[in-house]
């Protein structure tokens, strides 16, 4: 019952942001609901899978600046995790989190598709070890490539790739490594 009652609340949230679309600008904010999955791939614990949703809030720190195809603008995110599900063999962990680093590039495009790339971090706190046998704590780090679709909404689809890891806080430390699909609905509002 109380998935259902989040996924309400997440879509109440996308809809009510389905305004008029301001672009990003230097001086401005971003805000987003997300949600994503995927399963580990090679390089730690296999056969695991992840599901998360969150809520973005960024800030547009530049105007476009950069040589040619590069030329973008520097935004600084924070993301609350709320939900974050790691299925593993031998249990599920339910867990929530905070990302308190997002580093992301928009690059400075003409039309209404703006790609961008990403680096963040964060926390990860759960109801079960994850992986299996080590913690309860982790840290999150990742890096992704995405796309805004501006218009009437701002629409965001990425392909992130993620490490979980407890940092040798116990021993063994395998960590998972996961490659995860993610969609958003916010919007872009303000500026200097």
């Amino acid at each position: 019952m109380t998935r259902y009652l989040w996924l309400a609340v997440c879509f109440g949230l996308m809809v009510s942001w389905a305004t008029a679309q301001v672009r990003p600008e230097e001086g401005g904010h971003e805000i987003e609901v997300w949600s994503g999955g995927g399963h580990s791939v090679p390089g730690g614990t296999k056969e695991t899978g992840v599901w998360n949703v969150g809520l973005r809030y960024g800030w547009i720190l530049t105007a476009p600046h950069g040589p040619g195809f590069l030329k973008g603008r520097f935004e600084y995110a924070v993301d609350a995790v709320p939900a974050f599900v790691v299925f593993q063999r031998r249990n599920t962990a339910y867990g929530a989190g905070i990302n308190p680093v997002g580093l992301k590039w928009i690059f400075a495009t003409r039309g209404d598709v703006q790609p961008y790339l990403e680096l963040g971090g964060g926390t990860l706190f759960t109801s079960h070890d994850v992986p299996f046998g080590t913690s309860r704590v982790n840290f999150t780090s990742g890096a992704a490539f995405g796309m805004h679709f501006l218009g009437e909404r701002a629409w965001s689809a990425e392909v992130r790739y993620m490490h979980i890891s407890n940092a040798g806080l116990t021993v063994p430390n395998p960590g998972i490594n996961t490659v995860q699909v993610r969609v958003g609905v916010g919007k872009f509002f303000g500026k200097k």
